[in-house]
């Protein structure tokens, strides 16, 4: 390869790596390097406490509480997605008219900014939901779940839900679109029904896709922000209050910078020791289907 054209590829990939390091990389070393001290985010001044910051962290009950509910949180949200897009992208893989029409119907709420998704439902939960309620009858439906400690997550979970469909649709399609029909056509002369085409067919030769939705969805639902923000800001009380928000509103709010630095770090390895778990369980059942 010439040297023309190398430096071509340098110069497409050296500003990428500098902006990469200097937006990613750089701040994550910082924020490990604070997370040894006591800074409260604002002075110039701190000290080095070495692991006493890690060593709280297992201690505090607010820390817990987030770690439960966003765990909690991440695995309903993680199934229904999953679930309710592949049902959907089988559908929109099906024979049915104004089929590119539905795919592009569903599709749209990924394009949609979360924020705004988040504001729309905190309004219907707030002033539309409830008055179909009072109008009906139903107890349950006349009072704003946001609201409630023990049910404002599953309003969390539904506007999760609505909105991460989407993505994990459009990738079962993707799948869906790379088996070849003469195995269903072959399935059918030997009297298979769709239920014994889905599981000996379908399902295992999209693995893979399922593989990837899982482990994105998961990652997706344990970082969970916007939607907190948007619907109840971590209330009622505590009760909805996640460990991303926890460790935004505890550092650059409450003086917290380096204990939620030291919160960050750990919950990075949190994440990232479920998603390779996940990966290396869900590929191994790729390989025994």
């Amino acid at each position: 390869m010439s040297s023309k054209r190398m430096a071509t590829y340098y110069w497409m990939t050296i500003p990428a790596v500098l902006l990469f390091f200097l937006f990613l990389t750089l701040p994550a070393i910082q924020g490990i390097f604070y997370s040894f001290t006591n800074w409260n985010g604002f002075g110039k001044e701190y000290d080095f406490v070495g692991f006493r910051n890690y060593v709280s962290l297992f201690t505090d009950n607010v820390v817990g509480e987030a770690y439960w509910f966003t765990i909690k949180y991440a695995v309903v949200v993680t199934i229904f997605i999953n679930i309710f897009s592949l049902l959907i992208a089988v559908g929109l893989n099906s024979r049915i008219r104004f089929r590119n029409f539905f795919r592009g119907v569903y599709f749209l709420p990924n394009i949609l900014s979360v924020l705004i998704v988040g504001y729309i439902f905190n309004y219907l939960f707030s002033n539309v939901f409830t008055v179909w309620g009072q109008t009906l009858g139903i107890n349950w439906l006349s009072t704003n779940i946001l609201g409630n400690e023990s049910l404002a997550w599953i309003g969390i979970v539904i506007v999760a839900v609505w909105q991460g469909i989407a993505l994990n649709t459009i990738l079962y399609l993707a799948g869906l679109q790379t088996i070849s029909h003469d195995l269903y056509e072959a399935s059918s002369l030997d009297g298979a029904g769709k239920w014994r085409e889905f599981w000996s067919i379908t399902f295992p030769l999209i693995a893979p896709f399922f593989t990837i939705n899982m482990v994105l969805a998961m990652k997706n639902a344990l970082m969970v922000f916007d939607q907190i923000v948007a619907l109840t800001n971590g209330g009622p009380g505590r009760a909805t209050q996640s460990i991303s928000f926890l460790i935004y509103t505890g550092g650059f709010e409450g003086g917290e910078f380096a204990y939620q630095s030291a919160n960050s770090v750990i919950y990075f390895i949190v994440i990232a020791v479920i998603s390779i778990l996940q990966i290396r369980f869900l590929q191994r059942r790729e390989m025994d289907m």
